[in-house]
């Protein structure tokens, strides 16, 4: 009975066994090919939205597309049996567009080919719509060619706030790894506004889902979504003011910051020298490259916010707010000679003779640096580090591009853990003249002056949309009003350091001036060397930071010539200008 048992439990496990075989070929295997079937005639198509305008404030574009045309060919040509009708199409195309290589032409074809390919091959990426225009019916005629529009990225103004707005460039594996957009788009933002609105600019993927016969043509449409295109981006860009800044800057190196003082719009900001954005969307060269890396005035580079460089004197306002806030009466005055001694170092004063009595006005509008000296040893290094902090001095701005260096706001634990050295008298008083380890960058000198303009502290921004409410400083109002009569005198009495430098100016203004060692100057020099007496690269980089109107501030704009010596004298031109410049375009009504 056991036995007979067991041999009905085995034929059961048997049918059991062959009806789940069964199921799984008539029901569920016919479903799995059912579905397979379908990818053979059903195909969905991505499409792609145009990518969106970038406009200045006035709705000008700024990057745009050009509309053309991309030259496929069908697969599966590379045969031999076949080759005769490839080399038909790649004369074709040479004959009409001989700007394309046979050559290069069939070296792209057979590098895209291959036996899973399906699609037709794009051997040509871009031809501009008038260039192509009367041949299109030629090519389109063809079963083996296939025309497909397309767009490119155009910068119409060229070098002009090239590191503003940035450039796109082929999607890599890497990119499209993290944006499965430019799969389909096969471009992506590489820098600035480009980069970091790539998101918005690049809208999102519309789907067209279609039947295609054996030939792989459409037959007919199964369901369709509109690719979402509501993508432009409207900036605080001027284009007018920021072709004036270049064209008045002519040949220097440095950058130039123009912004709201009171929300932080950037109304023109220009790293100087540009570069033209348009090599890049079709791949630079490897000599276009070479070129502008090896350029000792690094074109590359985006000065305003990646360019580090030791603040100078134009840091004074902010140490003298700093000696007010910490302690030091507003009638502080100290005895200038020309030169501090401390230990076995001597400390000079710009000025050889000295100033003799200094109190704070004379002393930003003077620029003495003794005074600095000697107030910063009252109140040491880690309090004036943590006011500059608060006055947007070594920390990021914030600004819309990314990638932003918060360069140095020293301290004496920063020291320790950098260089695992304790902190000196010496290092102080190199820090409060702006110089020693002490660094800025153009944007945070720009943030930073329209804190002392207007009592509160702006986020920087180009897109409209990216503006934040200015963030509340505590300060006792009359040390902030002593501190811009100070930069007031700069500009408007003929013993500051920018009087003569300025006076073009139609707009009542306040500034400060700043000379940015390159190199040490020896201790054993009893006098400075003027600047053109020292090599182009070793001369000093010369600061002018200010606003205007006086009474009413509205914008700031902060300079920086790369070795241009003397603040006032190598920008005061251009501040005054500039500052012309928004009078006459309408932005400043009110010249208090």
């Amino acid at each position: 009975m056991k036995r007979l048992n067991l041999i009905f439990i085995l034929i059961l496990i048997v049918l059991i066994t062959l009806l789940s075989r069964i199921y799984f070929l008539s029901i569920k295997s016919n479903t799995y090919y059912e579905e397979l079937s379908k990818r053979n005639y059903i195909k969905k198509i991505y499409k792609v939205p145009n990518r969106g305008i970038i406009k200045d404030r006035n709705g000008v574009p700024l990057a745009m597309n050009k509309l053309g045309f991309s030259i496929n060919l069908k697969p599966h040509l590379r045969s031999y049996k076949k080759r005769e009708k490839l080399d038909e199409l790649i004369t074709l195309i040479n004959n009409h567009f001989p700007q394309y290589s046979k050559e290069d032409l069939l070296k792209e074809y057979m590098k895209l080919d291959s036996n899973y390919k399906h699609d037709f091959v794009k051997i040509v990426e871009f031809i501009p719509y008038e260039n192509f225009f009367d041949k299109y019916t030629i090519f389109n005629s063809n079963d083996d060619i296939e025309i497909k529009a397309e767009v490119k990225r155009v910068y119409p103004y060229g070098e002009n706030a090239s590191h503003i707005i940035g450039y796109v460039g082929k999607a890599s594996k890497i990119d499209i790894e993290n944006n499965e957009f430019s799969r389909y788009s096969d471009i992506i933002g590489k820098n600035g506004l480009e980069k970091y609105y790539n998101e918005k600019l690049q809208g999102k993927l519309g789907e067209k889902i279609v039947k295609v016969n054996a030939l792989n043509k459409e037959i007919e449409t199964l369901e369709e979504t509109e690719a979402f295109t509501d993508n432009d981006l409207n900036i605080s860009i001027d284009i007018r003011l920021q072709k004036y800044i270049q064209e008045i800057f002519g040949e220097d190196s440095g950058a130039v910051v123009v912004m709201n003082a009171k929300n932080g719009e950037i109304l023109a900001a220009g790293s100087y020298p540009e570069f033209d954005n348009n090599i890049f969307v079709d791949g630079i060269s490897i000599d276009e490259w070479n070129k502008l890396r090896n350029d000792f005035n690094h074109p590359f580079t985006n000065k305003l916010i990646n360019g580090i460089y030791p603040p100078g004197s134009t840091i004074k306002m902010g140490i003298a707010l700093s000696f007010l806030e910490n302690g030091i009466k507003p009638n502080f005055e100290v005895y200038c000679s020309g030169s501090m001694q401390l230990g076995k170092r001597n400390f000079r004063c710009w000025k050889h003779d000295g100033h003799g009595r200094v109190g704070f006005k004379r002393a930003i509008r003077e620029s003495c640096d003794d005074f600095f000296y000697k107030g910063s040893l009252q109140v040491g290094i880690n309090k004036i580090s943590e006011s500059l902090k608060e006055y947007g001095i070594g920390v990021e701005t914030g600004i819309d591009l990314g990638n932003e260096f918060y360069a140095t706001n020293p301290n004496k634990e920063w020291k320790q853990e950098k260089y695992r050295q304790p902190w000196y008298l010496g290092d102080t008083i190199n820090a409060s003249i702006g110089q020693g380890y002490m660094t800025v960058t153009p944007m945070q000198i720009a943030r930073y002056t329209a804190f002392i303009a207007t009592g509160s502290l702006p986020k920087p921004h180009l897109a409209f949309d990216a503006y934040e409410a200015p963030k509340e400083i505590a300060y006792r109002p009359s040390d902030l009003k002593l501190v811009q009569e100070g930069m007031y005198e700069v500009a408007n009495n003929p013993n500051g350091t920018a009087y003569y430098h300025v006076r073009e100016s139609n707009i009542t203004l306040a500034a400060k001036t700043g000379t940015a060692q390159v190199v040490a100057i020896p201790q054993e020099e009893k006098k400075r060397m003027k600047e053109s007496e020292l090599k182009y690269y070793h001369r000093s980089h010369a600061w002018l930071t200010g606003y205007g109107p006086y009474k009413d501030p509205q914008y700031v704009v902060s300079i920086i010539v790369e070795h241009g010596g003397h603040g006032g004298s190598a920008a005061g031109h251009v501040m005054s200008k500039i500052f012309n410049k928004l009078e006459e375009l309408g932005y400043i009504k009110n010249n208090k």
